[in-house]
């Protein structure tokens, strides 16, 4: 679209040019965090009995899925991670990561979602790096997970 002089676009933005973000105030609209748990909670509530993971033999409704990811969420926190601790997980897109990017918001941690594809050492930097407390790790990437452990470097007890 190309703006004359005559235009009314034209005029709006000739009298808002000037405008900076630092004008903007923050309100529920633009300052909310980013949560998955709003779309669950809402599914669950609109949706509750439609399905909302099937994978082979498995189906899962939304209510089920909510109350599982809070089991899970409870039990990660029984485990003593805590508010903004990171959980990290190594899985493919299987229903216990669906659940996952769930549980670890609702646990109140932080979740870092790390790709299975990558090289053990990449993997053991990644986990350094985010400090995780926990890593859930699908089984297939097991040796994968161990060998990124075993680089981690050796904290020696102070005597």
């Amino acid at each position: 679209m190309r703006l004359n002089s005559s235009s009314k676009l034209a005029s709006v933005y000739e009298n808002h040019h000037h405008v900076t973000m630092d004008q903007f105030r923050p309100t529920p609209p633009n300052s909310t965090p980013l949560t998955p748990l709003t779309f669950l909670d809402r599914c669950a509530t609109v949706y509750g009995d439609s399905p909302s993971v099937v994978y082979g033999g498995t189906t899962y409704t939304w209510q089920q899925t909510r109350q599982r990811c809070l089991r899970v969420a409870s039990s990660i926190n029984n485990l003593g991670i805590t508010r903004q601790q990171v959980v990290s997980v190594i899985a493919p897109n299987i229903p216990a990561m669906y659940e996952l990017y769930f549980a670890i918001p609702f646990a109140g941690a932080v979740i870092n979602s790390i790709n299975t594809r990558l090289d053990a050492r990449t993997v053991s930097v990644i986990l350094t790096h985010s400090e995780s407390k926990l890593v859930f790790v699908d089984y297939q990437s097991a040796s994968l997970v161990l060998d990124a452990l075993s680089m981690f470097p050796v904290h020696r007890a102070e005597t």
